[in-house]
């Protein structure tokens, strides 16, 4: 069976990038990022910040829960899927219809810090996000510098991507996920 793989991480550290990469490497696959569930929200979309709401909550969690449906649907037709999200310390609860399928994966991809904001300035500089990414980076890098300690514990494949390529991040992926067979890069 193809796998299910959620690849999380702070802003600005290539997770969509990564995700098509990686799904990229299945004869049948889908790229689910959440973002793209959570932008489809037509009137009424609250955006992340510092401060979240209960409504912010709900719709995050609508989001994520919908990707966990969809995967399960599509990997029942053969599909490979990786879902692609932002790290949140309570995010594994929207995804408890995941939780325990034998092919599933949790990957964290956590470069340095210092690698994320130069990534940000690269892609966004001059654009008004860059501000706004800068402040989810150091959000998201408190949350996940609490939780480092005990990620592998949890059963995370946890991949330094500072100084990797795109293939080279794909192949740590496959290689901690015992899917060393399926590199065609």
């Amino acid at each position: 069976m193809k796998p299910i793989f959620l690849i999380v991480g702070p802003p600005a550290v290539g997770k969509s990038t990564t995700s098509r990469a990686l799904a990229a490497c299945f004869s049948k696959s889908i790229h689910m990022p959440v973002d793209d569930l959570r932008m489809m929200v037509v009137s009424g979309l609250l955006l992340p910040g510092p401060v979240w709401s209960d409504e912010l909550a709900q719709q995050i969690a609508l989001a994520r829960q919908s990707a966990a449906e969809a995967a399960l649907i599509y990997h029942r037709t053969g599909f490979g899927v990786v879902i692609d999200d932002f790290w949140d310390a309570e995010h594994l609860n929207d995804y408890q219809a995941l939780l325990g399928h034998p092919h599933f994966h949790k990957v964290v991809l956590y470069p340095r810090q210092e690698a994320a904001h130069q990534r940000n300035r690269q892609r966004a500089e001059g654009s008004p996000e860059l501000a706004y990414i800068d402040e989810g980076i150091e959000i998201v890098y408190r949350q996940l510098n609490a939780s480092a300690a005990r990620l592998a514990e949890d059963g995370w494949v946890v991949v330094d991507t500072s100084a990797l390529s795109v293939d080279e991040t794909v192949a740590a992926i496959l290689q901690a996920s015992n899917l060393g067979d399926f590199l065609t890069i």
